[in-house]
């Protein structure tokens, strides 16, 4: 009986130690397979993250090296070099060469910027003057723009500079004369080595790569690489082509430069024709997934051997705890490295609102004491810590404290952008966490917001002369007459320069924009603070005269107009007297829709250049259509009385009293 007991012990022993040796192999092969998804799934947010920093980074460069680009294009053009001759003029023009410097000490990124003829021929570069004989008809980007009229930017491939022979990559645009033909291209060359310190500077992990291409999958720099990769284009069947189609992502790829397996991460740039990837390799990803396999195989191994033995069962899973700890220590040491080089301020606070941590970058942003901005301060004396310092949050920090601890109270995310005495826009925000504290981030975002200034500034207003441009001009006009409806009476005077094309023709395009702009000054000083001034085309102004009583109003303004651009103007010694035909619609008598008042006042003014010129025209309708009611001469004032016509409408033979100016004792009436 007691052999049986020992025969179902041992059965049992085996049943189980058997149990115990395939629950372990399941739970080693489990856990080695999540370790390697895990392993790869760290390396790929890794390349991810680098990824989007280094796009990031990037599309700032270029889009700086666009925007002096578009300002040399738009300077060229301002000179009247729109024609091969006068193109090829300003490789004599030192002042050409003086003015591409300016623009270069605004690229810290660049080398050079150059001017190309239609022939290939350096005209101007700022690498030397005077100009060296250069003939680059064999670059990419030359043959680019010489078969295909494309307007935006295009990036060469690296080559050699011939001034210096460096590595260069080399950033063009298009120039088309005055019949769209091709006329030459601006550049702008970047070295090499500039692309290749920006990698260095963000690489994390051992055997990483960056390769930038075009979107067509042309491979531009491969940083490190021994060879040249420049021109390789990435195989069609590639997963990258439907990534860049798809706004980014990631891939693993089977080695198509050098053979070796990577994991990669492929990030468009927003607006340019380039992708960033970065990879590593995928020997280097699952490096420490092979240690930690060894390991649990070991630690595995040992636990099938004493699996009879439940202290030894206990030690080793003790030993695992530790392990654990240890992994959680490392990873701890990562978060804090992640904290200290970020380019954000970060604080956390738990649910008393205490500061739980914050970084170095939060303390340097607003000049804080660590002594007093530590683990344990209250928001509330941090905030008095910033108000002592002049380094305030909001004019009512108390107001502040109720909104944001609501917000986290409600689980929502509380942002807000302030901007300090010294400038600086910041944009905070906190987000909650599940135990009710929240983590906050602190950004300068001071040239991002200039930049949106800018932009947006130069959307609405004209380039020359500063004034709002047809968009603003609208848009004024639409507030305008959403008063006109609650009674307001306003005028719209559109104005037509007279002889300007003289000008142009006679003493040249520079002289015709000073005149243009010194109009300008004279519209400036003509108008109220509430009327608009604006340039709708070449020699076309128009002004929203606000908060008028009666049309004469409007005829004091254009005698005053009138008067003030009839005053010679010194442009570079020469004396120019020009003159104005204005058209006047009041509203809303011509109308209260925007399009109906702007063509009344369209016809006006065509009605007043019929006139002779220099002269103003009212608008008014009668049953068949336009009537002019009042004309002033060159050099008329306004003397008449105001009177009243009578009417009659076809509708209801009703009479409508309509009021109009006698100017210069001569006026028409339709019968």
């Amino acid at each position: 009986m007691s052999i049986r007991a020992d025969r179902s012990s041992i059965q049992k022993l085996v049943v189980i130690a058997a149990g115990i040796l395939g629950t372990a192999a399941l739970a080693l092969s489990l856990t080695v397979w999540w370790l390697r998804s895990d392993a790869i799934a760290d390396a790929t947010r890794d390349t991810g993250n680098l990824a989007t920093v280094l796009a990031e980074q990037t599309n700032l460069a270029i889009q700086s090296i666009d925007l002096v680009l578009n300002e040399i294009q738009e300077r060229l053009e301002n000179l009247g070099a729109r024609t091969q001759d006068n193109y090829g003029h300003l490789q004599q023009d030192k002042n050409t060469y003086h003015s591409l410097t300016d623009s270069l000490s605004r690229l810290s990124q660049a080398a050079l910027i150059a001017l190309i003829d239609k022939n290939g021929r350096v005209v101007t570069t700022t690498q030397k003057w005077p100009t060296p004989s250069i003939d680059l008809t064999n670059r990419d980007y030359f043959q680019h723009f010489k078969n295909n009229d494309d307007k935006g930017i295009y990036i060469g491939k690296p080559v050699a500079d011939h001034t210096t022979g460096l590595e260069t990559i080399f950033f063009g645009k298009r120039i088309n004369d005055s019949n769209n033909a091709f006329l030459g291209m601006i550049i702008v060359g970047v070295r090499v080595t500039y692309f290749q310190r920006i990698y260095n500077s963000i690489t994390s992990l051992p055997d990483q790569t960056f390769l930038l291409l075009r979107n067509d999958g042309t491979a531009i720099l491969r940083y490190p690489d021994p060879k040249d990769r420049g021109g390789e284009i990435m195989p069609e069947g590639s997963p990258w082509h439907r990534l860049v189609s798809q706004g980014g992502g990631a891939y693993r790829s089977p080695g198509y430069f050098d053979g070796t397996a990577r994991l990669v991460a492929v990030r468009p740039l927003s607006g340019y024709p380039l992708v960033i990837n970065v990879g590593v390799s995928q020997a280097t990803a699952l490096a420490s997934w092979r240690n930690h396999a060894i390991t649990i195989g070991i630690g595995t191994l040992l636990v099938i051997i004493c699996s009879v033995f439940l202290l030894r069962a206990l030690a080793n899973h003790i030993k695992r705890l530790v392990s654990s700890e240890a992994a959680l220590a490392d990873e701890q040491g990562k978060v804090d490295a992640a904290l200290s080089t970020m380019s954000q301020g970060l604080v956390m606070f738990d649910s008393s609102a205490r500061l739980v941590v914050c970084n170095q970058r939060y303390l340097k942003m607003y000049g804080l004491s660590p002594d007093i901005v530590r683990s344990g301060c209250t928001l509330r004396e941090l905030l008095s810590h910033r108000a002592k310092i002049g380094s305030v949050v909001s004019d009512d920090p108390e107001q502040y404290i109720t909104e944001l601890l609501g917000a986290i109270g409600q689980g929502k995310i509380f942002n807000k952008i302030t901007t300090l005495p010294d400038g600086r826009i910041i944009s905070v925000a906190n987000h909650p966490m599940a135990d009710d504290g929240w983590v906050a981030t602190h950004e300068d975002i001071t040239e991002e917001k200039r930049a949106e200034e800018r932009i947006v500034h130069a959307a609405h207003h004209d380039a020359l002369t500063g004034l709002p441009n047809r968009i603003l001009f609208a848009e004024q006009l639409k507030q305008a007459l959403k008063r006109v409806r609650r009674g307001e009476r306003l005028a719209v005077l559109y104005i037509d320069l007279d002889r300007l094309k003289r000008v142009n023709d006679t003493l040249g395009h520079p002289i015709g924009d000073k005149l243009l702009k010194g109009v300008a000054d004279r519209l400036r000083g003509c108008i109220r603070d509430i009327d608009t001034a604006a340039r709708l085309s070449g020699d076309e102004f128009a002004i929203i005269q606000s908060s008028i009583d009666r049309p004469s109003d409007a005829a004091a303004l254009a005698i005053r107009i009138g008067a003030a651009v009839r005053e010679p103007i010194d442009l570079n010694g020469h004396q120019v007297v020009v003159d104005t035909s204005i058209g006047i619609s009041i509203a809303p008598d011509d109308g209260t829709e925007l399009d109906e008042l702007l063509k009344t006042a369209d016809i006006a003014l065509y009605e007043a250049k019929n006139a002779g010129r220099g002269t103003y025209c009212f608008y008014e309708t009668d049953m068949r259509g336009p009537r002019i009611i009042a004309v002033a001469g060159n050099r008329g004032h306004l003397w008449g009385e105001q009177h009243r016509i009578e009417t009659r409408t076809k509708r209801n033979h009703s009479r409508v009293n309509s009021e109009y100016l006698t100017i210069g004792g001569n006026y028409s009436r339709s019968p």
